[in-house]
């Protein structure tokens, strides 16, 4: 339904929103319209200007102009704490959880339940959480776990739960289906709040998704608002021409070497696994040769993490063998697999705390892995650290403006880049890659497939896990199923479908397990 079509007053009303630090504009006029029961999307590429606008609707970042109504009343939060007392709570995708907390202490904060002494009361807590958890479909969630003891998917969760504990009039999710294996519980939910009058202001970069759940979307470019859009009557191509300015070709699958080909090609595998047996991975095969992309597909908590782990030495294997170009490798350590020789990188899952640095500038973050060709006695050479990133800069697509900002004034889809330069200047012949997209944009996947593809093309294997299909399918020479523990099935070419997978992620189909060749 259109704004102008609407009966009702909108929750949120925004005109003219415009934020600038110092000569950089994230944002340069943004304007929409939230009304009750209505789930509305907010599209655009990283960089776009979505995570500004969300700070600012969240109150922790003030505009330096235009306004903002929240029932038709001034809104200006100056804190979360404001924003949250006008009705309007947000589940971000960086976890804003405390992690040396318990469940129950997360969902209480800021004030918890006291008891007679006026001390907290931790049953009072615990019974209270409960209850929230209960009421919002996650009673299997123990509420005296501490944070840091939960799978990301659940505390993704309960980051959802704790906005939804404060019955906001307004709820902005910002990617939170990115680690979900799921949409189930997230949808149904979604659908009862919009039922009681609440407006959501859904972020996401999977379309499938803001197609079922979204009446309208509002897209952003450049920091502004391209237009708001009836999404039954605009197309894909449409939304990605007001996205990017331009209409994307459809791309086609990558051009590296098949697996049959490259074993015929080169015989030797360049990275190869027999019997191995770590964390939930059981006597798991598999072979990767250079010039190939094998995908790795599987629900959450199926062991694929952990298997991605123990190839690179963070978790202890209690059997198998590991080659690294035929030859037998003890990797037990990421330091023990450089001290070996070992060429393996990890691009990791959680990029805020696994992967950046935060207060170093994006060059420095880049060219870490390669401290032995621009250092000498303990010092690093400032100008071979930005030569070496502005070479890598161009592969991934990172603007050579961005090199000197410090890595967290990025966007998520322009960190994820850098990343990918700094395990591309290891000189790694082998990328590990765990969920490599995860909450980036459309325009941003493009850029690290073409990189993956092109490191792929110039005899570089890549063992790639993701959680979307479509991806998978899309880079894939081969994919392996992973189904508690085990390779449950293996793809090649054209019968790398997503239907396929999904049947064997869900274990109804099983086949060639622990034989990956």
């Amino acid at each position: 339904m259109q704004a102008s079509e609407h009966p009702q007053n909108p929750i949120l009303q925004v005109e003219g929103l415009c934020k600038s630090y110092g000569p950089t504009h994230a944002l340069g006029g943004v304007s929409f319209q939230i009304f009750p029961g209505e789930v509305h999307a907010l599209l655009g590429e990283n960089g776009a200007g979505k995570s500004t606008l969300v700070k600012i609707l969240t109150g922790v970042v003030t505009p330096n102009q235009g306004t903002m109504q929240s029932d038709a009343r001034p809104y200006a939060p100056r804190s979360i704490l404001q924003a949250r007392a006008n009705g309007v709570t947000t589940a971000f995708q960086e976890l804003s959880l405390l992690s040396n907390l318990t469940v129950a202490e997360n969902l209480a904060l800021p004030k918890q339940s006291k008891g007679w002494a006026g001390l907290n009361s931790r049953s009072r807590n615990t019974q209270a959480a409960l209850d929230t958890l209960t009421a919002f479909g996650l009673g299997e969630l123990d509420p005296t776990l501490l944070v840091s003891e939960l799978s990301l998917a659940d505390r993704q969760r309960l980051e959802i739960v704790r906005a939804l504990s404060h019955r906001p009039s307004l709820l902005i999710l910002d990617e939170p289906t990115a680690v979900l294996p799921s949409t189930d519980w997230l949808f149904d939910l979604i659908r009862k709040e919009t039922a009681k009058g609440t407006a959501v202001l859904y972020i996401s970069h999977r379309l499938n998704e803001i197609r079922q759940l979204c009446s309208r979307a509002t897209v952003l470019r450049s920091g502004c608002s391209i237009g708001t859009t009836d999404l039954q009557h605009t197309d894909d191509a449409k939304i990605f021409e007001m996205m990017v300015g331009q209409r994307m070709a459809a791309t086609a699958r990558n051009a590296s070497l098949s697996a049959s080909e490259a074993s015929r090609q080169r015989p030797r595998p360049r990275l190869e696994v027999a019997g191995l047996d770590a964390g939930m991975v059981k006597h798991l095969n598999l072979k990767l040769y250079p010039g190939q992309i094998v995908g790795v597909a599987g629900l959450d908590g199926q062991g694929q993490c952990d298997l991605f782990h123990a190839l690179y030495g963070l978790i202890p294997k209690r059997a198998g063998e590991i080659k690294v170009d035929g030859k037998p490798a003890t990797i037990n350590s990421p330091s023990a697999a450089l001290a070996a020789g070992i060429q393996v990188a990890l691009l990791p899952e959680e990029r805020k705390t696994q992967g950046i640095f935060a207060d170093l500038a994006v060059r420095s973050n880049m060219a870490v892995s390669a401290l032995d060709r621009i250092g000498l006695m303990g010092l690093v050479s400032r100008k071979s650290e930005r030569q070496l990133a502005t070479r890598v800069a161009s592969q991934v697509d990172l603007q050579e403006r961005y090199l000197d900002f410090r890595i967290n004034e990025l966007s998520g889809g322009n960190q994820q880049k850098a990343l990918l330069g700094r395990v591309l200047l290891t000189g790694a012949n082998t990328l590990l890659l765990f969920d490599p997209t995860r909450g980036v944009d459309v325009g941003t996947k493009q850029a690290l497939y073409l990189a993956i593809e092109d490191f792929a093309r110039k005899g570089g294997a890549v063992l790639l896990y993701s959680s979307e299909l479509a991806e998978l399918v899309r880079l894939s020479d081969r994919c392996l199923v992973i189904y508690e523990g085990r390779i449950a099935a293996e793809l090649e070419g054209e019968a790398i479908e997503e239907t396929r997978l999904v049947a064997a992620a869900t274990g109804h189909r099983r086949h060639g397990e622990g034989e990956a060749a």
